[in-house]
Formats: C-alpha cells, sequence, structure tokens
C-alpha cells in the first residue's frame, strides 16, 4: 500500500468539485437533471445542504458517486487549497484538472487491480512504474491537459496487452 492512499476520498479537502462539474438526468438516481458545469442547487459553499438526506431526497447517484480522492488531490496539489468559489477565474481550468485527475485515478485503480493478475517481470515492473508514477507525481494543470494523449494511451494499451 502507498504511503498517502491516493484513491481515497476526503471531501473536506475538495471544493464540491464534483457537484460541479458532473452532469446527471432525472431519473431514478437523481431527483432532477443537471448540466456540466453548472452547480448544484443542494450546494451550499462547498458542501452539499442535504447531504444526510440524499437518498431520501431522490438523489442515490450522489451517495453512489465516488473520484477515488480525484476532487481533494486537484485542491489541494494543484491548487495549493485554492477553491473556484473564492477565485472564480479558477473554475474552469479547476474543472478540467478534475476530470483529468479523475481519469488518472481510475488508471491507478486498474493499475492496482492487475497486481492480482499473473505478470511476467517485465509486465509486472512495467506496471509498477506506471503505478508509481501516477501516485507519486506532482501534478500541474498543463500536465493534467496532456495526460489523456500521452501517458493515459500508453498505459491502456500495456493494460489492453495483458488481456490478450
Amino acid at each position: 500500500m502507498p504511503r498517502t492512499d491516493r484513491l481515497k476520498t476526503d471531501c473536506s479537502q475538495c471544493a464540491a468539485l464534483c457537484c460541479v462539474v458532473l452532469s446527471f438526468d432525472k431519473g431514478k438516481d437523481f431527483a432532477f437533471s443537471k448540466n456540466p458545469g453548472e452547480p448544484c442547487r443542494n450546494l451550499c459553499g462547498h458542501d452539499c445542504s442535504i447531504h444526510d438526506k440524499l437518498t431520501q431526497k431522490g438523489m442515490a447517484g450522489c451517495v453512489a458517486y465516488d473520484c477515488l480522492g480525484s476532487g481533494n488531490r486537484v485542491v489541494q496539489e494543484v491548487f495549493g487549497g485554492q477553491s473556484w468559489q473564492e477565485e472564480p477565474r479558477l473554475a474552469a481550468v479547476m474543472m478540467e484538472a478534475f476530470s483529468a485527475m479523475c481519469e488518472i485515478h481510475k488508471r491507478i485503480d486498474l493499475l492496482r487491480a492487475a497486481e492480482t493478475l499473473s505478470l511476467g517481470p517485465d509486465d509486472e515492473r512495467k506496471r509498477r512504474d506506471f503505478l508509481d508514477h501516477l501516485e507519486e507525481h506532482q501534478w500541474t494543470g498543463p500536465e493534467l491537459n496532456e495526460f489523456e494523449f500521452g501517458l493515459a494511451l500508453e498505459i491502456d494499451l500495456f493494460v489492453h496487452g495483458l488481456s490478450a
């Protein structure tokens, strides 16, 4: 287990990014529809005004969602604790960074799961190298923007090759 579990969500260290970035449609998991980039109507500061009643209020999708620590990592690591609410000019870049960090954390989760496979020494070393990089790297905004077109593709090809 890494010194710091990068996949541990800590909403107290976030700026309610999931409550802004994500979209959802009215249905069995959500009582209303919300567009991406639009703050949830239940958002009050950095907190959900109905957090203790989400399921009863028809918001089971919020209960089920886990950003895998992406929000707290973006706010604390990339933006040094700043919030889009105090610095509105940061809203768009924080939302983009959150989306990219979610992709990084999905790959961390996938690479951790691959540990259970019977990998040869070269594949295990490569898996470990990818995992160490994703977990220990101090990401910047520009690096997050480039992730999906570089390292993400490389990791996806590697993982796909493991299942072949």
